[in-house]
């Protein structure tokens, strides 16, 4: 095999291919072999047909795509190894020749990683946090504690109000004609939660079990559904059962059952410290970010749109399998909110391109600052990880390859790279002035 790079520019190069024809009869033959059961001549049983007799009849033709297939998931890897370039994009593969008796000739179209011109990151100013947490900050993460341990009571003696769960059955129309999904059965709605559209559940409020209730409304100019787009609706509407919560009263018993304090008082210390670590953890976030982002505004680097494409579907992929774990598939997901993965692709860009550049540059301060990362160091986060994952590091490690321990690596030294940079940070903005913080910017 042989592999020619040529430089298209802008970070995308082109990689010319080559395999030599014996690689081309062994694929032809796999193929032949996959096909064979399926292919039927006359006077030979199904499967036992030669190879040399289908090419004569149906020309070598009928096994090209099944054999580009097998060589191009065979040499590409292989031809990306060889040619030494830093890939970042998956291929637009062009194949050049295809013909018995020749060599296997395609053309693959990529982005290579781009090179960075750091700016400067030795010193970097960022905004000072207050992480301070006031009474009222206590106070309001309480009443929201007190709220998630409220327990649900049902309603028989008053109308229905904001905050409660009505039980309801509905039937929709729209010009006195039903819709799909405009249906439903003990449906259980939390008023003033807004999940249903326009005033539907403020409509519901005062009325009472048993009632049965006409709600007009009217659906949103831009609603998913185009057909019910902007139109008036009519929602037929029982009221089954009501419910509300009982917030329990903030007492040492209270505090007792839900935290290790015995007093209100001690609660108040141990929900300021939890709401300090929390602040403290989001400032140290925001801050890297901050950092990270003027690191990125004085240095330079190209970065390719097919770069940008990869990670935009990669930062999808991952939507995708986060919501799956919800139990919405995608389809579910763009059907409800009217999203397509075109709008998808528009909204995470941005993301993307910041992702790009905050990875390249720390990249390139690893290489910069010479930073390593240990045997030790990579042993610890095995271990971490083997502790998530209810595993033995051993067990972790049998799972991982190379190309994922190298990956892992990567990924430390990148963290060193932020702790390089934050720490700087904090030495230099402590002992500079605004005056001297501001020329330094």
């Amino acid at each position: 095999m042989s592999v020619q790079v040529e430089d298209l520019g802008k970070n995308m190069v082109k990689l010319t291919i080559e395999v030599p024809v014996e690689a081309v009869d062994s694929a032809m033959k796999s193929a032949y072999n996959q096909q064979k059961g399926k292919i039927s001549i006359p006077g030979f049983r199904k499967g036992k047909v030669p190879q040399a007799m289908i090419e004569k009849m149906y020309g070598p033709e009928v096994f090209y795509e099944e054999a580009a297939n097998i060589m191009l998931q065979l040499h590409y890897p292989a031809a990306v190894d060889e040619c030494g370039v830093d890939i970042v994009s998956q291929p637009s593969i062009d194949i050049v020749q295809l013909e018995k008796g020749k060599p296997f000739i395609f053309t693959a179209e990529v982005a290579k990683k781009p090179e960075v011109t750091l700016g400067k990151y030795n010193g970097v100013t960022v905004t000072r946090i207050d992480t301070s947490v006031s009474d009222e900050e206590i106070d309001t993460e309480i009443k929201t504690q007190l709220e998630n341990n409220a327990r649900t009571v049902t309603v028989t003696d008053r109308a229905v109000v904001d905050g409660d769960t009505v039980k309801i059955d509905f039937d929709g129309s729209v010009d006195g004609v039903a819709f799909e999904g405009g249906k439903g059965e003990d449906y259980d709605l939390v008023i003033g939660s807004h999940s249903f559209i326009d005033t539907f559940e403020e409509q519901l409020i005062g009325k009472n079990i048993g009632d049965d209730v006409d709600v007009n409304v009217t659906f949103p100019e831009e609603y998913h559904a185009p057909e019910l787009a902007g139109k008036p609706a009519l929602f037929k509407v029982k009221v089954k059962a009501i419910s509300a919560k009982e917030v329990p009263e903030l007492n040492d018993e209270f505090v007792q059952d839900v935290s290790e304090a015995d007093t209100v008082a001690e609660y108040r210390e141990e929900v300021k410290k939890t709401l300090t670590d929390r602040k403290v953890k989001a400032a140290k976030g925001t801050q890297e970010d901050e950092a990270i982002q003027k690191i990125i505004d004085k240095s330079k680097m190209d970065i390719p749109e097919a770069m940008i494409d990869a990670q935009v579907e990669r930062m999808i992929n991952e939507f995708a399998q986060r919501i799956a774990m919800q139990g919405l598939s995608m389809e579910q997901y763009m059907q409800f909110t009217g999203a397509t993965k075109e709008k998808l692709a528009e909204q995470v860009r941005p993301d993307a391109v910041k992702n790009i550049q905050s990875r390249l540059v720390l990249e390139q301060i690893v290489k910069e600052e010479n930073i390593e990362v240990s045997d030790d160091e990579l042993e610890k986060e095995i271990e971490q990880m083997a502790a998530n994952y209810g595993m033995e590091a051993e067990q972790v490690k049998s799972y991982l390859g190379e190309a994922e321990m190298k990956s892992m690596k990567d990924d430390i030294a990148v963290n060193k790279a932020v702790e390089f940079i934050m720490a700087n940070v904090k030495e230099r903005a402590k002992a500079k002035s605004k005056t001297e913080n501001a020329d330094a910017e």
